[in-house]
């Protein structure tokens, strides 16, 4: 049976359950009365959706609250248990992977180096950080005690572009770390001990980082911003819809300097190649700086912010030792590279709000956090010096709130968002390969 709109009754259904999850998801406990409103269904309808989703398991009783005059209404909420998500970041020194439950409250984590030096197509062996993957992946299930089979998915962060084949399913395109059309999503099936019904979700980790920030983090309320990933390099998701998934731009690549630095993605003059972490200590050294022998880019980075801005005398915690040696000068050297850095990432973020005039640029990534607002506010005067008067304005420069586990928490989020497009029902054959980003969001759109 079809409705006029070319809608089948099943597509209907499916609609109103993820009308109410969602609204569950963001706004619950709610009671069946405040669902109404909330979704614009009726009361008949949300009776019935809800009906199902509690005999299904997703949605279980929460309480109640006073009514004014009547009987307590009884309060409904998703179910943490009814279901699980992995999330997993491949990041520059380590890959993260972490479980969570229906309500994204973590359940168990692990984390495997990657090697700290070495040429760089090394690190990002592939088959390596496959078998990071598939050691990781049982490992957090184990942990936590949860079955394979109740996995509502696996979502990915991945330093690059993502493509999808029929055949391959998610082709990742990772320029600077040696990844060329690497088939990672049928590696993945391969080589992890998954039900095939399992579906793995891929995408560029600046993207992932942007739906989690926009969800529960800085972007909360923002109509658009635009969420950058300063790690080793960088990168950054643009978001125009605060529910939508966003779009990964290769920022790191934009050109500021023609003829200028060689780029780790083998161009020329690329903001990466001044304002990406590698590229900054990079840099240091190359003005004398030393960085602590053999150590990874996160503990490099550290001595040379402790080096620019050496802390005060009893700055730890316990206040002020008459005793405490004086003040260390400032190194001068890693202050002038910081300086230029903070330049070059203000013409970058000028860039982004001449182009974009999004409402907000948040800063996540390890490297972004580590810099933290002392760096942040010199970066926000270069923007507004380079960017147009009126868009600049308009636009606030601040730091995601998320942490450094922000990608993998937007990873994780990749296949709730796909589970409550379906109406929270898992598939029950192997799942066909995801539709590109843009197009989910349209056909999103469409249907409402």
């Amino acid at each position: 049976m079809h409705a006029r709109t070319g809608r089948t009754v099943r597509d209907l259904r499916r609609e109103n359950r993820t009308a109410v999850l969602r609204r569950l998801y963001f706004d619950g406990p709610m009671s069946r009365l405040m669902l109404g409103p909330a979704t614009g269904l009726s009361s008949g309808s949300v009776s019935n959706v809800v009906a199902e989703l509690v005999a299904d398991g997703l949605v279980e009783e929460a309480g109640s609250v006073d009514s004014a005059g009547g009987r307590p209404r009884t309060l409904v909420r998703i179910t943490p248990a009814s279901g699980f998500m992995i999330g997993v970041d491949i990041g520059e020194t380590r890959v993260r992977i972490e479980l969570f439950d229906l309500t994204l409250t973590e359940l168990a984590r692990t984390e495997r180096p990657l090697a700290p030096s070495g040429p760089r197509t090394a690190r990002y062996d592939v088959d390596l950080v496959v078998d990071h993957l598939r050691e990781g992946i049982a490992e957090v299930l184990r942990l936590a005690e949860v079955p394979a089979d109740r996995l509502i998915g696996v979502g990915v962060g991945v330093p690059g572009i993502v493509a999808r084949t029929p055949e391959d399913g998610a082709v990742v395109h990772g320029q600077t770390v040696g990844w060329d059309a690497v088939p990672f999503e049928r590696l993945l099936r391969a080589a992890v001990d998954l039900p095939e019904t399992v579906p793995y979700w891929i995408d560029n980790g600046a993207k992932t980082l942007g739906q989690a920030e926009m969800w529960f983090g800085a972007g909360r309320g923002a109509r658009s911003a635009v969420v950058v990933l300063f790690g080793s390099g960088v990168g950054a998701c643009v978001v125009t819809d605060p529910m939508g998934p966003g779009r990964a731009i290769e920022w790191g690549h934009l050109t500021v300097r023609v003829r200028g630095r060689r780029c780790r993605c083998g161009a020329q003059g690329c903001l990466e190649a001044y304002a990406g972490a590698e590229a900054l200590l990079e840099r240091w050294r190359e003005a004398g700086g030393v960085p602590p022998a053999g150590a990874d880019e996160e503990t490099a980075l550290t001595a040379m912010l402790a080096a620019a801005y050496p802390a005060e005398p009893g700055a730890e915690p316990g206040g002020t030792d008459p005793g405490a040696a004086p003040r260390t000068e400032p190194d001068a050297t890693a202050l002038a590279v910081l300086a230029e850095t903070a330049e070059y990432l203000g013409a970058g973020f000028a860039d982004l709000i001449n182009l974009f005039q999004p409402e907000r640029i948040l800063v996540g990534g390890w490297a972004g956090l580590q810099l933290g607002t002392r760096f942040l506010e010199t970066v926000s005067g270069y923007a507004k010096q380079y960017a147009l008067t009126y868009p600049a304005s308009r636009t606030g420069i601040g730091l995601g709130t998320l942490g450094p586990e922000a990608v993998t928490v937007g990873a994780a989020l990749l296949p709730l968002v796909d589970f409550f497009a379906q109406g929270g029902r898992r598939p029950e054959s192997k799942p066909t390969t995801p539709a590109p980003a843009w197009q989910s969001a349209l056909q999103d759109r469409v249907s409402t």
